[in-house]
C-alpha cells in the first residue's frame, strides 16, 4: 500500500483541523465573492462543545465547496484543504485499492453510485464523438439485464440505445450466446461504438460479470468499445474477499470504476466515486462554467466537501488490515447463513466472494418477509427473489432467527401439503 495506512484519532483529527485551516473560513475571513457560507449558526451552532473532538462535523458546519475535478487542473482555492484530502482518498481507491499507477487517473468524490455511472456514460459517449467522429445513434450500451437502473437512466438521459444483455437464471452468468446475437444485430443496424457496463457486485444478486465475455465477442466482430466497471455495490468488499481479483486498472481494458462509499463502506448517504484513467475525463468538461477557477468536468457541479472527508475519516480508521478483518468476517457470517440454508435443502445464488445471498420466493413466506425486511427483486409484478444481505450490523444471532423461523414455516406448509 502506498497511500492508505491506519490513523491514530490524534493523527485523523490533526489532518482535519488544518485541512480546515487552509480551507476558507466564513467567520473570520472577509469573502465577499462566494455563493456560499458556513451552515446557519441558528440553526448549526459552531460553538458546540462536542464539536472539538468531532472533526468529521466540524467539516459539515464549515460547509466546504468541492466544485469541479481536484485530480486535474486547478481548483476553488478557497477550499484547498479539504479538496487535498479528497485527492488522498482517491489515492487510496485508486492506486492502493484497484491498482492504478500513481498520477494515472481522475475522478472525484460523486453524490452517489447512480451519477458515477451517468458520468462514466455521458464521458464515453462524448468520447466517441469528440475523438472518432462518432454520431449518437451509432453508439450504444452493452449491460447485463441485472444491471442498476441508473444505466436504463444514463440510456434516456444521453438518448442511447441500452442492449439489455440475458443472463442465466440460476448462476446469473451472462448468456455470451445472446451477447454474441446481440452484437451482430447491433452492428446491423449501425452501431460502431459500444460503452459496457460490466457489474462488481449486481445489486439482487451481488453477481460478478467477467468483462472477457465482452472483449472476446466486441474484438471478434471488431467493434470499439470502452469497458465500465460499476463497483457501486462490490467495490468495499470484492477486491478485499477476491485476493485474485483481476477487476481492476492493471487490466488494460477497463477504463472507469464507479464505487459506493455509503453501502458497505457506511459513509454517508450521498457518497459515490467515479474513477478513470487520465485522458477521458476532459471530454465532459463544461467550458461555460468561466467563474468556477478550474474545470467543472462533473456532472454535478458543486459538490459537499465534507462526504470526501467522511469517507478519508472512514478509511484511515480502518486502514487496509482492519477493513480486510472487517469483510472477512462478513464473509463469515454469510457462510454461515449459506451453511443453514444447505441443511434445509433450501437452493440459493451466493457469489463466492460476495456477502448477498438470495433466495427464490416460493421458499419466502410473506411472515418472515414482513419480520426481516427482505428485499423483493421486483415490487410489482412476478417476483421471483428475495434477498438477504450480511451488512455490518447482521450478526449470526439475527441470522439464527431467521433460519428457525423459515425452518419454522417450511415444517408448517410440509404439514398442510401432508393434510391435503
Amino acid at each position: 500500500m502506498l497511500y492508505w495506512k491506519k490513523l491514530s484519532q490524534k493523527e485523523r483529527q490533526a489532518r482535519i483541523e488544518k485541512a480546515l485551516e487552509e480551507n476558507v473560513n466564513f467567520t473570520l475571513d472577509t469573502s465577499l465573492g462566494y455563493p456560499a457560507s458556513k451552515l446557519d449558526s441558528k440553526v448549526y451552532n459552531e460553538e458546540a462543545t462536542f464539536l472539538a473532538n468531532a472533526p468529521t462535523l466540524q467539516t459539515y458546519v464549515a460547509n466546504p465547496n468541492h466544485i469541479g475535478c481536484h485530480t486535474l487542473g486547478t481548483s476553488e482555492k478557497a477550499f484547498k484543504g479539504t479538496q487535498e484530502m479528497e485527492r488522498e482518498v482517491l489515492d487510496v481507491l485508486a492506486v492502493d485499492l484497484f491498482k492504478a499507477q500513481p498520477n494515472s487517473y481522475d475522478g472525484y468524490i460523486a453524490p452517489g453510485g447512480t451519477e458515477a455511472n451517468i458520468q462514466a456514460i455521458w464521458m464515453y459517449r462524448n468520447y466517441f464523438s469528440n475523438k472518432l467522429g462518432a454520431y449518437p445513434h451509432e453508439i450504444a450500451i452493452l449491460a447485463s439485464e441485472d444491471t442498476h437502473y441508473s444505466i436504463p437512466k444514463a440510456a434516456n438521459l444521453l438518448m442511447l440505445d441500452w442492449l439489455k444483455v440475458p443472463v442465466d437464471f440460476r448462476n446469473r452468468e451472462i448468456d455470451t450466446f445472446q451477447l454474441e446475437n446481440i452484437i451482430i444485430k447491433a452492428k446491423e443496424k449501425g452501431k460502431k461504438y459500444f460503452i459496457v457496463v460490466s457489474n462488481m457486485g449486481t445489486t439482487m444478486f451481488g453477481a460478478i460479470d467477467n468483462p472477457i465475455d465482452y472483449i472476446h465477442l466486441l474484438e471478434k466482430h471488431q467493434l470499439v468499445y470502452r469497458i465500465h466497471i460499476d463497483a457501486a455495490y462490490g467495490g468495499f468488499i470484492y477486491p478485499f474477499s477476491n485476493a485474485e481479483s483481476e477487476l481492476n486498472f492493471e487490466n488494460a481494458k477497463i477504463s472507469s470504476i464507479t464505487i459506493d462509499a455509503h453501502k458497505m463502506l457506511q459513509a454517508p448517504y450521498g457518497t459515490g466515486v467515479f474513477l478513470c484513467r487520465k485522458g477521458l475525463i476532459e471530454n465532459v468538461l463544461t467550458k461555460e462554467a468561466e467563474y468556477v477557477e478550474g474545470m467543472d468536468l462533473t456532472l454535478c457541479g458543486s459538490r459537499s466537501g465534507s462526504n470526501a472527508v467522511a469517507v478519508w475519516m472512514i478509511l484511515f480508521t480502518y486502514g487496509p488490515f482492519g477493513w480486510c478483518e472487517k469483510i472477512n468476517i462478513l464473509q463469515m457470517r454469510t457462510q454461515w447463513l449459506c451453511q443453514q440454508l444447505d441443511e434445509l435443502k433450501v437452493p440459493y445464488f451466493r457469489e463466492a466472494f460476495m456477502n448477498i445471498v438470495t433466495i427464490p420466493s416460493e421458499f419466502i413466506a410473506d411472515s418472515l418477509v414482513k419480520k426481516f425486511d427482505l428485499v423483493p427483486q421486483k415490487h410489482s409484478g412476478d417476483n421471483s427473489w428475495y434477498k438477504i444481505v450480511i451488512m455490518d450490523h447482521v450478526e449470526i444471532d439475527h441470522l439464527s432467527t431467521f433460519i428457525a423461523d423459515l425452518k419454522e414455516s417450511l415444517y408448517a406448509e410440509e404439514r398442510i401439503t401432508n393434510e391435503i
